[in-house]
């Protein structure tokens, strides 16, 4: 037998599912050929992925902001307004200057959907008669409802559930979904019955539309859309008015509906020194919201109200609705005058999503991609930049280091520049995955994408009803070439379910926000957890030949490198001759560096931990096993902090050829 060699192995490329074993382990020894819950790293090896937590520790409110309809409720009945979707039996609530949490009781729901109303039954009774417009306040929900929006934006998120929009910064949600009509005040005393007359109004209200009145029992829903006239309208309401109110009485309007919403898309923008968001649902008119105002494009034109994509480009909102995109006037977000400089375009094929590239305006179709060139309604012209490829989920575009990934029919593809002006490469990125990526298209029933920009990462999420957490599947790319997908590195994520996710980098913090139908928000990137659950990881390298695949191999020792934030514990395992049925696999090893000395916080002993202790990040260990190939396996199920694999060395001798 001859001494002892020694391999080094670099660990880089990623995951690669599209070689044969041997292929694979001759010409990418650095590569994997599992690599789950790690993700290639820029600084070099293999990390194990950051967790998440929640966002905000309470809940989505499922059904908006409902209020207490009418004073002088007592016993276990409860009757709210300002509604707009059914609760459950078994949601819990709480009451406004009501004591205690109270339960809705089995069948204890009666909904009335054309005035936003519900009647609960409570499984105790009310220990104080609630005031009229006390908010009422769902805690938790029996309910398995999708967020259907979700936006980072500033140092907030906007998130959209069922008929409402949100905003929170990380203590609790604001409803936004309010409606601003001016100041309204009732016109004229004595008034009673189903109809109302107010002014001080800058625009309609519409059905759906909840408001109360200053000194009048109950709450009240606007039946029909209204007619302003001279900033006056005379409004039809359900129920009729409990009493007669005063003369200029305050109308505040609490809730206007976005009820039956699809998923929600946002574009963010500044036209005039204020930053804005637009919001599209497929079905609802646009709104727009600056943080403090929520405003309907109610005057929106038939093209525009139901769009499914809104994008900013051009110092122009445009809205895509079916094969149609219509854009405002320069400048202008509620400016849809033609002679102001607004239009449409009609694109020949259904349009599947909106995005901007280097400033221009990159239409997708499930079979075409067009780009808008030109500035103003004036040059606007229509360019195919192909008719034969298109982007099968909306939701999965995103910029990456100056190109536009997206998901094609036959995987992820980028939209990238060339150095001829105006052409663009439209290159298959993840044909080295294509195995695993035919998989996860086809186990999953929707898409969600985000960027990581500290880490030049791109994440897509798949979500299907049937999968669990646990199972929930991901793909991730991290780009290490300036531009192009040469330089993408693959790996997989199991354990972020998203149905809808996004990413925003404000004031040097990069936030990364994803939500399913579990009732909360959460924050990847975030803690060494999924929130609280363990973290399961699994990386194991090609099936190495070393120097000669027909020559058999005795491992001696094992040293591994690594770049530890904390606490490590794994296994590592050997998997001989391709982990081939019959053959006798060594016991994995265990390997960590929490005993010692070295100082955890929160775990360190007095007069053993040592202050300063530097971590240990060379393992060496002994192996045993005798094969032709070897693979090693990591694995771990943890909540210690992230840490790297940088790279191995094994000592072996080589046996004579038989």
């Amino acid at each position: 037998m001859d001494a002892w060699q020694t391999y080094p192995v670099e660990f880089r490329g990623g995951l690669i599912t599209n070689l044969s074993p041997l292929q694979q382990g001759t010409n990418a020894p650095g590569s994997a050929r599992i690599l789950r819950n790690f993700e290639p790293s820029v600084e070099g090896g293999y990390r194990r992925i950051e967790g998440y937590d929640k966002y905000d520790s309470n809940i989505i409110p499922p059904y908006g902001a409902p209020v207490v309809h009418g004073a002088s409720q007592s016993g276990t009945t409860l009757i709210i307004a300002a509604i707009h979707t059914t609760p459950v039996a078994g949601d819990t609530l709480e009451i406004a200057g009501v004591a205690n949490t109270y339960t809705i009781a089995s069948g204890g729901v009666t909904y009335d959907a054309t005035n936003n109303r519900a009647t609960l039954t409570l499984s105790t009774a009310l220990a104080s008669s609630p005031a009229n417009a006390a908010a009422v306040t769902f805690k938790t929900t029996t309910s398995n409802y999708l967020t259907l929006g979700l936006a980072a934006w500033e140092d907030s998120a906007i998130v959209c559930k069922n008929a409402d929009i949100f905003k929170t910064g990380g203590s609790g949600f604001t409803k936004i979904n309010v409606p601003d009509y001016g100041t309204p005040l009732v016109n004229g005393a004595s008034q009673t019955g189903s109809s109302l007359a107010i002014d001080g109004l800058d625009s309609a209200p519409q059905a759906g539309d909840a408001f109360k009145i200053a000194g009048i029992d109950l709450i009240y829903t606007v039946t029909a859309n209204a007619t302003v006239t001279s900033g006056g309208a005379t409004l039809a309401i359900n129920p009729a008015l409990a009493s007669s109110p005063a003369d200029n009485a305050v109308i505040t309007f609490l809730s206007t509906s976005r009820e039956s919403a699809n998923k929600s898309r946002f574009a963010k923008y500044n036209f005039n020194g204020t930053e804005k968001i637009a919001i599209v649902d497929g079905l609802n008119e646009p709104a727009l919201y600056d943080n403090t105002t929520f405003t309907v494009l109610l005057d929106a034109p038939a093209d525009v109200v139901g769009a499914t994509f809104v994008a900013e480009v051009k110092n122009h909102l445009f809205f895509a609705k079916g094969t149609t995109v219509t854009f405002t006037a320069p400048y202008a977000d509620t400016d849809f005058s033609t002679a102001n400089g607004s239009g449409s375009i009609n694109v020949g094929g259904t349009i599947t999503a909106l995005t901007v590239f280097r400033q221009q305006l990159i239409i997708f179709t499930e079979n075409s991609i067009h780009q808008l060139t030109g500035t103003t309604i004036a040059d606007f012209s229509l360019q195919p930049i192909t008719i034969d490829i298109g982007c099968i989920d909306s939701d999965t575009i995103q910029e990456i280091g100056g190109d536009v990934m997206f998901l094609g029919p036959d995987g992820l593809r980028l939209l990238s520049g060339t150095d001829r002006l105006g052409d663009f490469g439209l290159a298959v990125v993840s044909k080295t995955i294509q195995s695993t990526m035919t998989g996860f298209i086809s186990s999953n029933t929707s898409f969600t994408s985000c960027v990581i920009r500290e880490k030049s990462q791109y994440r897509i999420l798949g979500y299907n009803n049937n999968i669990t957490q646990e199972n929930a599947q991901g793909i991730l790319a991290t780009q290490f070439a300036p531009q192009g997908g040469e330089g993408m590195a693959w790996a997989e994520t199991r354990g972020i379910r998203a149905y809808v996710a996004d990413s925003d980098y404000n004031q040097n913090v990069e936030v990364v926000l994803f939500s399913n139908n579990d009732g909360y928000l959460y924050q990847m990137e975030s803690g060494n957890s999924f929130d609280g659950i363990n973290i399961q990881t699994t990386f194991a390298t090609p099936h190495l030949p070393i120097s000669d695949p027909r020559k058999r191999k005795t491992f001696y020792k094992l040293f591994l490198y690594t770049d530890p934030q904390g606490s490590v514990a794994f296994d590592v395992s050997l998997k001989l001759d391709f982990d081939s049925q019959g053959t006798i696999q060594p016991a994995p090893i265990s390997i960590q560096n929490t005993q010692g000395t070295v100082g955890f916080f929160g775990t360190g002993t007095f007069g053993v931990t040592r202050f300063g202790t530097k971590l240990l990040k060379l393992f060496q260990t002994q192996v045993v096993g005798s094969g032709f190939t070897v693979s090693f396996q990591f694995e771990s199920e943890d909540d210690n902090p992230p840490y790297s694999i940088d790279a191995l060395t094994v000592e072996y001798g080589l046996n004579d050829r038989r």
